[in-house]
């Protein structure tokens, strides 16, 4: 489903063939690698993401980096790894979580790509997130209440996102034909 935002941007019925990279936004869980991956492969664009090419630049994981620097540290790098990401051929990137919510990163992937906010259920983004241990922002913590109250702070800044695509607990490729379909529109 497009849901159209008002800074909606018109986009060719051939996107394949555009310059701008699509980037997906989202909460951690909702399957912005997994949708990614299958989405560049049928628009025959290369896949990258964002949180992978973090740890790379730093020689570190996320988690680690979140200890010993802090947030603020991060999202610092993130929105600097992004915008190299965004700057070279047009690509399919999945950002980390908390990506879009920087205001200077949320401009950037504004004014210079295709947003799609990936949004799911929350009972789906708990059962997906329980699979494995590696968020920082839940660590030792619940998973529902912690994706609930971000969800209340992050929705509202997604939705500013050019295209709204829910998924749900079917298999991402219906997820991706869905995303398929707005691009076209």
């Amino acid at each position: 489903m497009k849901t159209p935002n008002s800074n909606s941007k018109p986009i060719d019925g051939n996107y394949s063939q555009t310059e701008k990279s699509i980037v997906l936004i989202g909460m951690m869980g909702v399957g912005k690698s997994s949708i990614g991956r299958r989405l560049a492969e049928r628009l025959g664009k290369p896949f990258v993401d964002a949180d992978d090419e973090i740890e790379m630049a730093a020689n570190s994981s996320i988690s680690d980096i979140f200890e010993n620097y802090g947030e603020p540290h991060f999202r610092d790098g993130e929105r600097r790894v992004i915008a190299r990401l965004m700057a070279g051929e047009a690509k399919v990137i999945a950002t980390g979580g908390g990506a879009f919510i920087n205001e200077e990163t949320r401009k950037l992937i504004l004014a210079e790509s295709v947003s799609i906010w990936l949004d799911a259920d929350i009972n789906i983004l708990v059962e997906r997130v329980s699979r494995r241990n590696h968020r920082p922002l839940l660590q030792g913590k619940d998973p529902r209440k912690i994706l609930e109250e971000l969800g209340k702070e992050r929705n509202p800044i997604y939705a500013l996102a050019d295209m709204h695509i829910r998924s749900d607990g079917s298999p991402h490729t219906k997820t991706v034909d869905l995303i398929l379909e707005a691009l076209a529109k």
